[in-house]
């Protein structure tokens, strides 16, 4: 197998296996028993939060242990909306479908008390194109919430003057992603930190494709809240991560048990809290080596497609984006069959987010970056990290040249 799919999850790195395997088997107890057996646990949770937290450059404390990024957004909205009062957010027609259908579904229930017991299931991308860029068209009266979309040019950025215009007195969150997970696109997150501390909104920024690949530091990327998961750094799936700056408002998302001090209840799942911390420890660690090991083998595989499958064209800015991505269109070619045939060779790539895959609709991230519904079904991804090598770029170019020809004879 060939995987070029790092973006849709990773593999379980030996050494976050080896840290989590005694708190599988031996110390299975619960951190908040009163005993001894169990609550020596506690400082063990509390050692991978510090390591979480030295990823991220935050301080003790700010970081709440959640079961992925999903709930780290939802959590980081929902707790801007039930501090301030106010009821409109800011986000952009590119986020993660986690923050997207939130949205959507804050508008459509009227707002947060709606969504109990609602059992809201509507794509991302529902109704996108008539909202990208304005307000929702929904009656005052008809709504709690209100969402703001932002466009993104032709390469994927936003321009900070529409965020600028978009604030106003309403606004409850601006939340927006660091890299984007189809196209590996960067936002200026820092600049939209600095508007939203002007304008005192409060700033949440999806940066779990981000983590491991650029340097996080929310001492200079002043956000309030900031979202991470471990299946992305080489943790298991299930566990996930929410920065919350201090003094930042937060009110729990899952009230239970006084766990997490109060921020996010039910009992602390110790291995893959352990797993999460060891893989925040080791990105730190690689950090400084990412980018000259990967870019070189993305750069390799996507000048080799480029230069010799014909009708093929880049999606994203050449340059702003993460090492590891690469997202082409091939014209007259459909992602699915594509796909298919890849995937009978032992290659692993995807057409877009892995969390939509099961959707019939186009990618909402390519189509708002390039509004035609065709070629955003004729776009694969590929991701690489540190394990990838020149072989399987090889390999991997040969079979897209087999594929993509067969299904153009």
């Amino acid at each position: 197998m060939i995987y070029l799919d790092h973006n849709a999850t990773t593999p379980i790195s030996p050494e976050v296996l080896e840290a989590m395997m005694p708190y599988l088997t031996a110390e299975w107890g619960n951190p908040s028993s009163s005993y001894k057996f169990g609550s020596k646990l506690k400082g063990v949770v509390e050692v991978a939060r510090e390591q979480v937290t030295e990823l991220i450059g935050a301080h003790g404390g700010e970081v709440i242990f959640t079961s992925c990024a999903t709930e780290s957004n939802n959590a980081a909205i929902h707790a801007a909306l039930m501090a301030t009062g106010k009821r409109q957010i800011i986000t952009s027609a590119v986020e993660h479908s986690s923050v997207l259908n939130y949205c959507k579904a804050l508008e459509g229930n009227h707002g947060l008390h709606g969504l109990h017991g609602s059992n809201f299931t509507t794509e991302a991308q529902r109704t996108q194109s008539s909202q990208i860029g304005c307000h929702s068209e929904r009656s005052e009266e008809s709504q709690s919430c209100r969402v703001t979309y932002l466009p993104v040019d032709r390469d994927g950025l936003l321009k900070l003057a529409d965020l600028e215009n978009a604030i106003t007195d309403e606004t409850a969150v601006v939340s927006l992603m660091w890299a984007n997970n189809e196209t590996g696109v960067l936002f200026p997150v820092k600049e939209i930190a600095e508007i939203c501390r002007a304008c005192g909104v409060l700033f949440h920024c999806d940066a779990v494709q981000a983590a491991g690949k650029v340097e996080l530091d929310v001492r200079r990327v002043p956000a309030d809240y900031l979202s991470i998961t471990g299946h992305k750094l080489g943790a298991p799936k299930g566990i996930g991560a929410l920065y919350v700056r201090r003094k930042a408002p937060f009110v729990p998302l899952i009230h239970g048990g006084h766990q997490e001090k109060n921020h996010r209840g039910g009992t602390e799942s110790v291995p893959l809290i352990v797993g999460l911390g060891k893989a925040c420890e080791l990105a730190k660690k690689k950090l400084p080596d990412y980018d000259k090991m990967v870019r070189p083998l993305r750069d390799a595989l996507e000048e080799g497609i480029l230069s010799s499958i014909p009708n093929t064209e880049l999606n994203g800015h050449k340059t702003q984006r993460l090492a590891n991505t690469t997202n082409i269109t091939f014209h007259g070619i459909e992602s699915e069959a594509l796909l298919i045939l890849l995937d009978q060779e032992g290659i692993c790539a995807s057409s877009g987010s892995a969390c939509l895959a099961d959707s019939d609709e186009p990618s909402h991230v390519v189509k708002a970056m390039k509004p035609d519904s065709t070629k955003s079904r004729q776009m694969i991804r590929f991701s690489l990290d540190e394990s990838s090598h020149d072989a399987e770029v090889r390999e991997a170019l040969n079979a897209l040249r087999r594929s993509s020809k067969a299904l153009c004879s």
